[in-house]
């Protein structure tokens, strides 16, 4: 211990301007040593360290005569009620029989004047104690406290923490909440007893989240907390999706110019809620600037360094504040701790400067002035009503309380567990730092305390929100908080129907770069500005965002498609040719007509079969032609509805064979003709191979050459139902698909191949010199039969959809008509029209020939 307290010892002569000589041993401290302002010595030392004032005046010296003292000015109450606090709670454990019974504690107070050079000096005097002679023997005692209080700034811890964390001091701070001292490395005997600011930067980051807010602006000190602050809420937010427009940094001591600057990008900043991560020393000359110029409608978001500061609440003109919200240390009641407080007195201790500075800042008055104006100390504290006496806001008091326990519970372990094992009292200062990251106790406001590996306590905060109260004034009330020991998706807990916003509106402010973009958009964003400032894109046909600022848009499966809102995909229409539309009932009805007119034909032939015209060229023939042809017209209807496995294979096949036992008649027919005239010539005996049981056999053997084909066309690769989705993309084509394309097209091929010799035997015979020349309206029907189908086949590669089945039936149905009326309607024209020519003479009679 004495060889690591020699630099310390050295450090501190220096800094008091010792002249130390070569050969001396004993030393004399030049100047007045410090000395704490508030003490009391016991049987074992706490040491504290507070801003009782705002800030101390910055002295040119000269460096050619003894510095003078630092003079601190602007008294600060808060401050002072924390050192209070300290004593109120060791004056509670000394009166505690249960917690270090028989051991008294005393207290060393420092002033740091919210400085770091005040706060190192006040550091080194709490190890080194301030006795002004100094020997080699005051290196090898220990400490004069064996923990120290404070300090309530961050930067000024960091250089405390920094100085006593080599000699194993432990420093526990009340309000220094800079998530760098939890660095064990850099800082390895600092604790806490209020949360790091890592929590609270991420806890702030989820509340604006919450209320959407996505672009903010940030004020903040340019010190320690506040850089530390805004980096840690920084990434925070950037994983949370909002955005920062500005970020501004100040400091109490910057000149005027710096905040007019700060106010103006506030003023011109499009953001509508503001984060202060500030001191609240470095807050106020930026408020008083503010109220100047009547900025209102600003949703200010603060942190706990003045979210609870009664002294801003209670200040008329920062009612621009009214609405704020923020997240503050737990509130607690200390029981007795009120009248503790207002039973100060200057006269208790009449030598302490600090008393009367005090009791002058509380009554606003003077000792040194016997007039109208000067104190009397009479006055009564109990009647006050300031910062100082207010117990309802005890939160970081209390931590300070807390502090004090944490230490006092820690030596009472250390001194339990000496005793067990008969160590000696000496060895107590070199154990508070390791017994202390282990102590956990629970104080008497409920509230259990420990430290984690890095020194800090669980981390829990109340949302406070500022509300107006009728004297014009602002309050705070709770309505939420954040508890990092739930849950991650509970941390924090928001009751906004309770929350008041800026201009005391109940409606929630909004703050943001861009629009929302609704569903049915995508967020593109704008070149050169952050990502939360973007255009809306509406999303691409067949896609769809069915959230709100989507990102991207995310394409329907195959079967569905975006509906007219690009918010949700449905189901792609399915096309088919239904009975149900205007195109597939004028298809049936022209079907049914084509029906009835074979019918009414068949009958009309039933009825004069034995006449010369019907008996003309093979009757049975021409009763299996009108059957074949009524079968084609009903073919035609496997091809309307809805396609499915039996009726994809029904209609091609069936198509295919009606249309072959069509031709096969025709063909018949045509060749009867032929052979007839033939069978006229001298010596001809060709009529006897062309009979009616052989004309039946040739059409029974041509049609089942068709029917042979079908059936190793179903066996093979059949057709099957089919929905295409490669034509459209925003509908589905029910089709069927023909499964193996040389069955289809062997189908239509071979019909062809019969329609082709039918029209070039018919062509042949169409000038034999006949009174009634049937070859020569086979002709015609097989001329437009040819016609029909020979354009038939570009219109169905092109046509989509279900147009192709509508030019397939199309086609069906002109052939058939076609027949129809070329072969039919001449002979029923003479059998109702022109009987007389109905009779074997006429049929049999010469007629000068005709061309076509």
């Amino acid at each position: 211990m004495a060889k690591r307290t020699v630099p310390l010892v050295l450090l501190l002569l220096v800094v008091y301007g010792v002249c130390v000589p070569a050969s001396a041993q004993v030393c004399r401290l030049l100047g007045q040593p410090a000395l704490p302002l508030l003490s009391a010595q016991k049987d074992i030392n706490i040491g504290a360290i507070f801003s009782f004032h705002r800030s101390a005046l910055l002295k040119m010296h000269p460096f050619t005569s003894e510095p003078e003292p630092t003079t601190c000015i602007s008294f600060n109450l808060r401050e002072f009620k924390f050192a209070q606090t300290l004593i109120f709670a060791i004056e509670e454990i000394n009166n505690n029989t249960q917690l270090l019974p028989g051991v008294s504690l005393g207290y060393k107070i420092y002033d740091s004047c919210s400085s770091i050079a005040l706060t190192i000096l006040s550091g080194m005097a709490l190890m080194n104690g301030y006795e002004e002679t100094l020997s080699d023997t005051s290196c090898s005692r220990p400490p004069a406290v064996h923990a120290i209080v404070g300090e309530s700034n961050s930067s000024p811890t960091i250089g405390l923490a920094s100085l006593v964390g080599p000699f194993s001091l432990p420093v526990i701070s009340h309000f220094a909440t800079c998530a760098c001292l939890s660095n064990r490395n850099i800082y390895p005997s600092f604790f806490r007893t209020i949360p790091s600011d890592y929590y609270q930067s991420r806890a702030l980051a989820q509340l604006v989240k919450h209320f959407g807010w996505t672009w903010v602006g940030m004020v903040r000190s340019r010190s320690d907390y506040g850089n530390n602050g805004i980096a840690a809420f920084e990434e925070a937010a950037k994983q949370e999706g909002i955005c920062i427009e500005y970020s501004e940094a100040i400091f109490k001591t910057d000149p005027q110019d710096q905040f007019l600057k700060t106010v103006e990008v506030i003023k011109k900043g499009t953001a509508r809620v503001v984060l202060a991560f500030i001191a609240l020393g470095d807050f106020v000359p930026l408020l008083k600037v503010i109220s100047q110029h009547n900025i209102t409608g600003i949703q200010w978001v603060g942190s706990e360094s003045w979210i609870t500061s009664r002294t801003l609440a209670e200040t008329k003109e920062y009612r621009f504040l009214s609405g704020a919200v923020g997240f503050a240390i737990a509130n607690a009641k200390l029981v007795g701790m009120r009248e503790f407080l207002v039973n100060v007195h200057p006269d208790q201790e009449p030598n302490n400067e600090l008393l009367k500075e005090f009791w002058e800042t509380a009554f606003q008055c003077s000792f040194s002035n016997s007039g109208s104006g000067g104190c009397t100390g009479s006055e009564r504290l109990a009647e006050l009503q300031n910062e100082y006496t207010d117990v309802s806001e005890l939160r970081i008091a209390n931590k300070v309380y807390t502090a004090v326990y944490a230490i006092a519970h820690t030596l009472h372990n250390i001194l339990k567990d000496i005793k067990s094992s008969t160590k000696k009292i000496m060895d107590l200062s070199s154990q508070v730092l390791e017994y202390i990251g282990g102590v956990k106790f629970t104080i008497k406001t409920g509230e259990e305390i420990f430290f984690d590996a890095s020194g800090d306590p669980v981390a829990r905060y109340d949302l406070v929100n500022w509300q107006p109260v009728q004297d014009g004034s602002l309050q705070f009330k709770n309505v939420g908080f954040y508890d990092s020991s739930l849950p991650s998706e509970q941390h924090l807990q928001v009751s906004q129907e309770h929350v008041l916003w800026a201009g005391d509106s109940g409606q929630l402010p909004v703050s943001v770069c861009s629009e929302s973009c609704p569903p049915g958009t995508r967020k593109a964003v704008q070149k050169g500005r952050p990502v939360c400032c973007y255009d809306c894109i509406p999303c691409g046909e067949g896609e769809i965002s069915n959230g709100t600022d989507s990102s991207d848009c995310f394409p329907c499966d195959l079967e569905y498609w975006s509906n007219e809102s690009k918010d949700r995909c449905v189901l792609k229409v399915i096309e088919f040719l239904s009975y149900t539309e205007i195109m597939g009932m004028v298809l049936c009805i022209f079907s049914f007509i084509g029906v009835l007119l074979t019918t009414i034909v068949s009958f009309l032939f039933y009825l004069h079969k034995e006449t010369p015209i019907v008996r003309a060229n093979n009757s049975e023939l021409s009763f299996l032609l009108l059957f074949s042809l009524t079968l084609c017209f009903l073919c035609s209807l496997t091809f309307i509805g809805q396609p499915t496995e039996w009726s994809c294979m029904l209609r091609h096949t069936a198509f295919g064979i009606t249309f072959v036992l069509c031709i096969s008649c025709v063909l018949g027919k045509t060749i009867v003709v032929l052979m007839a005239f033939k069978a006229t010539l001298p010596g001809s005996n060709v009529m006897k191979w062309f009979g009616p049981l052989q004309q039946q056999l040739s059409v029974v053997s041509l049609t089942l050459i068709q029917m042979i084909i079908c059936v190793l066309w179903l066996t093979i690769s059949p057709p099957f139902p089919y929905m295409n989705l490669s034509y459209y993309r925003e509908r589905i084509i029910l089709e069927c698909n023909v499964g193996s394309a040389l069955g289809f097209w062997a189908v239509l091929g071979y019909t062809g191949l019969l329609s082709i010799l039918c029209f070039v035997l018919a062509f042949l015979a169409r000038k034999l010199p006949d009174n009634f020349n049937e070859a020569k309206f086979i002709t015609f029907s097989m001329l437009i039969f040819c016609a029909v189908w020979l354009t038939f086949i570009p219109a169905y590669v092109s046509s989509p959809g279900k147009f192709t089945v509508a030019v397939e039936i199309f086609a069906i149905l002109a052939s058939s008509f076609g027949l129809l009326f070329c072969i039919f309607s001449p002979k029923c024209y003479i059998i109702l029209l022109k009987p007389e020519k109905n009779t074997k003479k006429q049929m049999m009679g010469k007629s000068s020939p005709k061309t076509l």
